[in-house]
């Protein structure tokens, strides 16, 4: 194997690929980055590809080949190395048993594993359909914050990808916290419907990763279609594909309220200041207390025995006035993620959950992203 490359394109099509290596490989050859330098298919160019048996990467970019071959290294240490290299085109050689990059007058040998015990990455589902990549990162940034981080319940800790025609719904919740998010996309068929239970990390990772093409195409197998218990993600030169959670998701939809009896809005930028203002004080799962009444909102944290904080923000309410209180970090994540410059908080009790969303769209139809956050009983 003999190449030329441009260093960026090398520093950037391995650091990406570098991102699905496992930290503690279970087999030694999963901590490898496949290379494979020219070839029938691509005459020109390289392809680089990590697995774990989870989650597949793979990327191709352009080089000038002068000898076509495949080699497996250390992608950890390929990746420090591509990234450290000074501004010069890159060299890439194979000499029996090892790999060498020339960069300027850096010289880095590198030992190779045995190819032929490389896994083959798994095929790539049917194409589903495709959603402009940064919308998509944006909305699965707004979804993946809820979702729960405890391994021990893997299906909380996915995002759950119901597509039905030209709507995609994307959901996940943690049971503290549910945040769903509509978005339109343009589906293969009109009447193509799947649901996936994507792990939230993997999805997130992905969305943001992929963000260089202007489209990411998805793959996934219909109802009752093939490409069962996998989705796979392609944009920009560059291909993803992760196998799905088990387990039957939250019927989330009848957690939403339908009807609310009080509404408030308040300036989201405020609201966030003020809230991480207060809840300095508020030790470890304290909650952060909001009293809301015509024309303004107090926050409080803090109980008589503690240090305190109180604030006074503007805020308009339709309904009679209210107290409820909600874990800080929560209510944060949410305020972050409505992409608003006014939140609304819609509640019906101070006992039963509140929704959060930004400004509604013009023509009345129903906000497209929806955060909803169980208070925290207030003691007495």
């Amino acid at each position: 194997m003999k190449f030329r490359i441009d260093r960026d394109a090398l520093a950037d099509a391995v650091a990406w690929t570098a991102r699905t290596l496992p930290v503690r490989p279970p087999v030694p050859v999963l901590a490898g980055m496949h290379l494979v330098a020219g070839g029938e298919e691509n005459s020109d160019r390289l392809k680089l590809s990590a697995f774990d048996y989870e989650v597949s990467a793979q990327v191709s970019t352009d080089i000038d080949v002068e000898e076509a071959g495949t080699a497996l290294v250390s992608g950890r240490l390929l990746a420090e190395i591509s990234r450290s290299l000074p501004p010069h085109p890159v060299e890439v050689t194979t000499d029996g048993a090892k790999v060498m990059l020339r960069c300027g007058s850096a010289k880095f040998t590198l030992l190779t594993m045995p190819v032929e015990d490389y896994p083959t990455l798994p095929e790539m589902p049917p194409a589903a359909g495709s959603v402009g990549s940064d919308e998509f990162a944006a909305a699965v940034g707004q979804v993946a914050i809820a979702a729960g981080k405890d391994d021990t319940i893997p299906m909380l800790t996915g995002v759950r990808v119901e597509i039905e025609g030209e709507t995609v719904t994307l959901a996940s919740t943690d049971r503290y916290r549910l945040a769903v998010r509509e978005l339109h996309w343009k589906p293969e068929r009109p009447d193509f419907s799947a649901v996936a239970l994507v792990p939230a990390r993997t999805l997130a990772d992905t969305a943001k990763s992929l963000t260089a093409g202007a489209e990411v195409s998805i793959a996934l197998g219909g109802t009752g279609g093939t490409g069962e218990g996998m989705i796979g993600f392609e944009g920009g030169g560059r291909r993803t594909t992760s196998r799905l959670l088990d387990g039957d998701f939250v019927k989330y939809r009848s957690l939403l309220p339908s009807e609310y009896a009080g509404l408030a809005e308040i300036q989201t930028a405020a609201f966030i200041e003020a809230v991480k203002r207060v809840s300095l004080v508020a030790e470890r799962n304290t909650p952060v207390r909001l009293s809301f009444s015509q024309g303004e909102v107090v926050l409080e944290a803090g109980t008589g025995d503690e240090a305190q904080a109180v604030e006074a923000l503007e805020a308009s309410l339709e309904g009679e006035d209210i107290d409820i209180a909600f874990n800080p970090a929560f209510l944060l994540d949410g305020l972050s993620a409505i992409g608003s410059d006014v939140a609304r908080l819609s509640f019906t009790t101070p006992t039963k959950p509140a929704v959060l969303t930004g400004k509604p769209p013009q023509d009345g139809e129903n906000p497209n992203y929806r955060y909803l956050i169980m208070p925290v009983r207030l003691s007495g």
